[in-house]
C-alpha cells in the first residue's frame, strides 16, 4: 500500500514559489512585469525551459534571465502557478483569456496543460470559438499541436468553406492548413471551384508571375466585367471620398443586387469602412439586418469597444435586435466605459463625477434600452449599480412598476423587442405564416402576429437524421417545418395541424386535414412568397412506417418530401418538391431534387389575449 500526498506537496511548492530567497531564475514578461524561478523545476516541467537555460549565461549573482515580452502579467503568473503546484484555477476568467493561455502553455511546451485547455474550450467554449473563428484558426494552424482545434475547425470549414476561401488573408494561408482542408472528402465546394482558389494561392505565393490587370475607365462610363469584388467594394468608397454621389449610390446598389455574398462573407471590413462615413444609407441596413440576427458579430467582436456611436445606435434602435434587454445594457455599459479610460475599474470607487461622465457618453443610448422589459432580478444586480446615470424619474416608475404594476407610469416605456428564434426565416414570414394559419385575407403586420413560434427541433444543432425528426416532433402538433435549399437559399415549409406519430406502424398510411399547407417564403430575390393548401385532404399528411422513419422525414402529400436514404437531409439531393395533386400547386421552378442546408420545426402556439 502507499499513500499519495499531493494536495500537501502542490501547497509546499506554491509557497517555494513565492519564496524570494533562493531563486536563480527571473523571467520578464509584457509592460516590464517580472518572476523569479528556480531552475530545476522549471527544466523538469517544461522541455522549453530545459533549453533556453541552457543557451543563456548567468550574471555575476548566478541568475539567469529569460525574456518575453509577448506573454502578459496574469497569464503568466498561471503558467508558472502550474508548474510548481499543478492547479489552474479558470473561474470568471473570459474565454479570450483561457485560450491566450492555452496558446502560451503550447509556446512553453507544457503538453499536459495544452491538451487540458483544448479540450476545455472544445466541450465548453464551442461557442466562442466559431464567433472567434478567424482567430483560433489562424493561430492554431501555425502551430504544429492542436491536433482536436484543427479538426473542430475544419469541420466547420467543409460545411461553409467561403470562410476560408472568401477570407480577405485566405492567400496568406499556411500550406498545411490548406492541405488539411482538401483532403477533406466533405468540402462543400465544387471541384472546379476549389481549383480556382489553389491557383489564386499559388499564384499569390508567387508574387513575380505576370498579371493581367483590368483597365478601370472612367468617362461616364465604368466597366466591372472581371474585376473581383473587393475592387468594386474599394471604388465605392474612393467614389463616396470624391462626393461622386451618382457613382457611389450606383456601385452601393449593385454590390447589394449581386454580391450580398462577399458583403457578408467581409462582414468586418464592410460595416467598419461604411459606418465611418455619412452615407451608405441601404448598406448600414444591410448590415444592421444581419446584426439584429446575428448579434454576436458586433457585440462579441474583439473591436466592439471602438464602434461609432452612431452605428451603435442604429443597432439600438431596431426592434428586432435579437438580444435580451439586460445583455444589451450589460454592453452598453461596457463600450461607455471603454470610452472613458480614467473611470475607475472598481464601481464601489466611483465619484458622482464619474457617473456624470458615464451618463454624457451614454446620452444616445440610454433613452434606447427598453427597461421595463427586464427581469426584476437583473434590474437589481445589473441595472442598480448604475442607478445614478438613470432619470430619476425612470428609476423611480422601475420601482413602482415591480411592486405595483397596475399603477400608470410617467416615464416612456418603449415596446418589447420581437425576439426571433429563427436562423431561417424573420418575423415577417412568421406574420405571414400566421395569417395563412388563420386563413386571413391580409398579412398580419409584426405587432399583431398572432402565434408564438417555440423552437422544436433545428438540424444544424440536433442532426440532419430523418429519425431524428420523428424521435423530436412526436406528439407535436400545429407544427410549422422550415427548410432552407443548398445552393439556391431557397426557404419551403409546411404547416401540419395534426400531431406527428413516431410509434411504429408496419404499413404506411395517410392523416386527413383540411388545414395543411406547404409554402414558398419570400428571399433574396424571390419577392413574393407562394402558399399552396392542400387539395386532397385525405392525403394531406404521410404518416411513415417504421421501415422507412430512417430516410423519410415530413411528407406533405406527395408534393414537398424530406427524403434521405443516408439518413442526412444535407447530403445527396434527394428532397423533393412535386407538381403533384395532394396539393394545389408545386413551389420551385426546379423540379430536380435538393438537399438542404439547414431546418427548423415550430410549434406555433395561440397567443392570449
Amino acid at each position: 500500500m502507499s499513500f499519495k500526498f499531493f494536495e500537501k506537496l502542490s501547497q509546499n511548492f506554491i509557497e517555494l514559489l513565492n519564496d524570494k530567497d533562493d531563486y536563480n531564475v527571473i523571467i520578464e514578461v509584457k509592460n516590464m512585469k517580472s518572476f523569479t524561478a528556480h531552475s530545476s523545476i522549471l527544466k523538469n516541467r517544461s522541455n522549453y525551459f530545459r533549453l533556453e537555460l541552457e543557451n543563456i549565461t548567468p550574471n555575476k549573482n548566478n541568475i539567469k534571465t529569460i525574456d518575453k515580452p509577448n506573454i502578459s502579467h496574469e497569464i503568466f503568473d498561471i503558467i508558472l502557478k502550474y508548474i510548481y503546484g499543478g492547479i489552474v484555477n479558470l473561474e470568471n476568467v473570459e474565454t479570450k483569456f483561457i485560450f491566450d493561455l492555452m496558446m502560451a502553455a503550447n509556446e512553453f511546451e507544457i503538453e499536459e496543460l495544452t491538451k487540458k485547455l483544448e479540450n476545455h474550450l472544445i466541450e465548453t467554449k464551442s461557442s466562442w470559438l466559431r464567433t472567434h473563428f478567424s482567430l483560433v484558426h489562424r493561430s492554431i494552424f501555425s502551430e504544429n499541436n492542436f491536433k482536436d482545434l484543427k479538426n473542430f475547425c475544419n469541420d466547420i470549414i467543409v460545411k461553409y468553406p467561403n470562410l476560408i476561401f472568401e477570407a480577405e488573408d485566405f492567400t496568406s494561408l499556411q500550406e498545411s492548413a490548406l492541405v488539411s482542408i482538401l483532403e477533406r472528402d466533405d468540402l462543400q465546394l465544387e471541384e472546379v471551384k476549389i481549383w480556382e482558389y489553389i491557383i489564386k494561392w499559388g499564384n499569390a505565393q508567387n508574387s513575380n508571375l505576370p498579371t493581367n490587370l483590368n483597365e478601370y475607365i472612367y468617362g461616364g462610363i465604368v466597366n466591372l466585367e472581371n474585376v473581383e469584388t473587393k475592387f468594386i467594394f474599394d471604388l465605392m468608397m474612393a467614389a463616396n471620398e470624391f462626393e461622386i454621389e451618382e457613382l457611389t449610390k450606383k456601385l452601393e446598389n449593385h454590390l447589394i443586387e449581386t454580391k450580398s455574398s462577399w458583403l457578408r462573407t467581409h462582414f468586418s471590413l464592410v460595416h467598419r469602412s461604411i459606418f465611418s462615413e455619412n452615407n451608405f444609407k441601404d448598406l448600414k441596413n444591410f448590415c444592421n439586418d444581419i446584426i439584429v440576427k446575428y448579434p454576436n458579430l458586433i457585440f462579441e467582436a474583439e473591436d466592439f469597444t471602438s464602434l461609432q456611436e452612431s452605428a451603435l445606435v442604429s443597432i439600438l434602435e431596431r426592434d428586432d435586435l435579437q438580444l435580451e434587454e439586460v445583455k444589451i445594457w450589460e454592453y452598453i455599459i461596457k463600450w461607455g466605459n471603454a470610452q472613458n479610460s480614467n473611470l475607475p475599474t472598481n464601481l464601489n470607487e466611483w465619484t458622482k463625477e464619474n457617473f456624470t461622465t458615464l451618463k454624457t457618453t451614454l446620452q444616445q443610448c440610454l433613452p434606447l434600452i427598453r427597461y421595463f422589459q427586464i427581469p426584476g432580478t437583473d434590474l437589481l444586480k445589473k441595472i442598480k449599480p448604475y442607478k445614478k446615470i438613470l432619470d430619476k424619474q425612470l428609476w423611480d416608475d422601475l420601482k413602482q412598476y415591480f411592486i405595483a404594476p397596475d399603477q400608470p407610469l410617467k416615464s416612456i416605456i418603449l415596446p418589447p423587442r420581437l425576439i426571433l428564434n429563427s436562423t431561417i426565416i424573420t418575423n415577417e414570414h412568421m406574420a405571414e405564416i400566421s395569417s395563412w394559419i388563420d386563413r386571413s385575407s391580409r398579412t398580419y403586420s409584426l405587432i399583431n402576429i398572432s402565434y408564438k413560434f417555440e423552437l422544436i427541433l433545428r438540424g444544424s444543432i440536433n442532426g440532419f437524421a430523418p429519425q431524428t425528426f420523428w424521435d423530436t416532433c412526436h406528439g407535436h402538433s400545429n407544427t410549422v417545418v422550415i427548410m432552407k435549399v443548398k445552393g439556391t437559399d431557397e426557404i419551403l415549409g409546411g404547416y401540419n395541424p395534426l400531431t406527428w406519430d413516431s410509434t411504429d406502424s408496419s404499413s404506411e398510411t395517410w392523416a386527413q386535414t383540411n388545414d395543411s399547407f406547404i409554402f414558398l417564403l419570400k428571399n433574396g430575390d424571390m419577392q413574393n412568397s407562394i402558399l399552396s393548401r392542400v387539395k386532397m385532404p385525405q392525403y394531406a399528411i404521410k404518416v411513415v412506417n417504421k421501415g422507412n422513419k430512417k430516410k423519410q422525414g415530413p411528407y406533405f402529400g406527395d408534393n414537398l418530401c424530406m427524403c434521405s436514404s443516408i439518413s442526412d437531409f444535407t447530403l445527396g439531393n434527394e428532397c423533393i418538391d412535386n407538381n403533384c395533386s395532394d396539393y394545389e400547386k408545386s413551389l420551385r421552378t426546379s423540379t430536380d431534387k435538393f438537399s438542404i442546408v439547414d431546418y427548423e420545426v415550430f410549434e406555433v402556439i395561440k397567443k392570449t389575449q
